[in-house]
């Protein structure tokens, strides 16, 4: 049975909703927990310091060793809750790559996972990441590829033109 699904995609790729949709059409209860949920626990002071997250005017994430060291203990956390018997989706995004995923890996070992990559037309997100506004504009376009190199996934949907609930459908169909 899986435990954990790991959703990774760039900002505004839709990971959210199809997390919030997963959690209507899976039959057992799942918590979605995310980067945003990480972010949003530090202290503002982490938004302003090197050591801590940076969002640029451009659009471009800048992460700090504050800030690594947080995730690194949050990610240790999730899977001590899948361990602990609750089963997780995560909606990250790998700004790594594959040094993310790896990350994750190390710490979801002897978990069973399902690794989704959620992918959107650039300038799709960027017009949803507008919409939104509660977004810098640049991250959208800037995250939309960059967080998919050398990700290894199990199945990948995109939201380009497909609604979160088909793309959650089509997730809980693999999820053993």
């Amino acid at each position: 049975m899986t435990e954990v699904i790991v959703l990774n995609g760039g900002s505004s790729s839709g990971k959210s909703g199809i997390a919030r949709c997963l959690q209507t059409v899976l039959p057992d209860p799942w918590l979605a927990l995310g980067t945003d949920t990480l972010v949003d626990a530090m202290p503002a002071s982490m938004q302003v310091s090197d050591a801590g997250i940076e969002f640029a005017p451009d659009g471009a994430v800048i992460v700090g060793p504050e800030f690594r060291t947080l995730e690194a203990a949050w990610i240790e956390g999730v899977a001590a809750m899948a361990r602990a018997g609750a089963r997780v989706i995560v909606d990250e995004v790998f700004l790594g790559g594959a040094d993310s995923q790896q990350r994750w890996q190390k710490a979801l070992g002897g978990l069973r996972v399902l690794w989704v990559g959620v992918r959107c037309d650039s300038a799709v997100a960027a017009g949803r990441e507008v919409a939104r506004g509660d977004r810098t504009i640049g991250m959208a376009a800037s995250q939309a590829e960059v967080v998919h190199r050398g990700v290894v996934y199990d199945l990948e949907v995109d939201t380009t033109h497909t609604e979160a609930m088909e793309c959650a459908r089509a997730i809980a169909a693999q999820v053993g």
